[in-house]
């Protein structure tokens, strides 16, 4: 299984980016998928979880309201919309088809390479 994340950049703070993930999978339905996030000198942190039918049952408590997780599982792939980025949003963002969220293993589950989201002037 591959997982690709992509639509990192550096933005302005307000700013908006939508990030995606493309899995290798027939579809994403019976999966439990999640976004995390791991800032330099930082444990990796869950950002959104999205259980095994697709309904998003977590967000870290800073990005409420702020982001939003989404799916499209004909297309296997997984969105996060993020408005009002701030500077501390500024991290190397992770896909993954998760063996737990938002608990963090690393070492099992399917994970991507990252994709950077810098919010900076």
């Amino acid at each position: 299984v591959q997982v690709a994340e992509s639509g990192g950049d550096l933005v302005q703070p307000g700013g908006s980016l939508r990030l995606s993930c493309t899995v290798s999978v027939a579809t994403l339905g019976g999966y439990l998928m999640g976004w995390f996030r791991q800032a330099p000198g930082k444990e990796r942190e869950a950002v959104s979880c999205m259980n095994f039918d697709g309904k998003v049952t977590y967000y870290l408590d800073s990005v409420k309201g702020r982001f939003t997780a989404s799916s499209d599982n004909a297309k296997s792939m997984l969105f996060l919309q993020m408005n009002s980025l701030k500077p501390e949003d500024t991290a190397m963002y992770y896909c993954a088809i998760a063996s737990s969220c938002p608990d963090v293993r690393t070492d099992f589950g399917f994970w991507g390479q990252g994709t950077q989201v810098t919010v900076s002037l």
